[in-house]
């Protein structure tokens, strides 16, 4: 069997895949054996003697399998169906740290947007430590009674 690595990787590289995309067909090996430059090879993949695999993706089946098993899975989780308290379906710390988040990111975007200046942005923030605010919102609420945002 005749090496024709150097050819694989000058085709793999002309063709921007890999080299285990590209194949040689066996009827061709000579003239593909003789094919030095790029030119060559883009040659030979023109006229088909150098082939470029399609590229092999991964099956949706068990996608959608897991998807509609998903959805079904939501229609028992209602109000009349729930058992127990809030805490105890949703963890009051993530709730806490999702909530905190968001409030810190928007004020971070208002500060580095020269919305509110260092001092509002010092205030707001240790209010939002101490839990003075539900969500984002609040904190656009209390921005607009300050003067700093308008109303929509």
């Amino acid at each position: 069997m005749t090496d024709l690595r150097a050819q694989k990787k000058l085709a793999a590289a002309v063709a921007g895949v890999g080299i285990s995309r590209v194949k040689i067909i066996q009827d061709y090996i000579d003239e593909v054996q003789g094919a030095l430059t790029r030119d060559d090879v883009r040659k030979l993949i023109n006229e088909g003697k150098i082939v470029i695999l399609k590229k092999t993706g991964i099956s949706g089946g068990r996608l959608k399998e897991r998807k509609k098993k998903r959805s079904l899975k939501s229609e028992g989780r209602k109000a009349g169906s729930r058992k127990g308290k809030k805490g105890a379906r949703a963890n009051s710390k993530e709730m806490w740290v999702k909530r905190i988040r968001k409030i810190r990111a928007y004020l971070r975007w208002l500060r580095d947007h020269k919305v509110i200046d260092t001092h509002t942005y010092r205030e707001l923030y240790l209010k939002a430590k101490g839990g003075n605010f539900k969500g984002v919102s609040d904190v656009r609420n209390i921005l607009i009674q300050m003067g700093k945002l308008k109303g929509e």
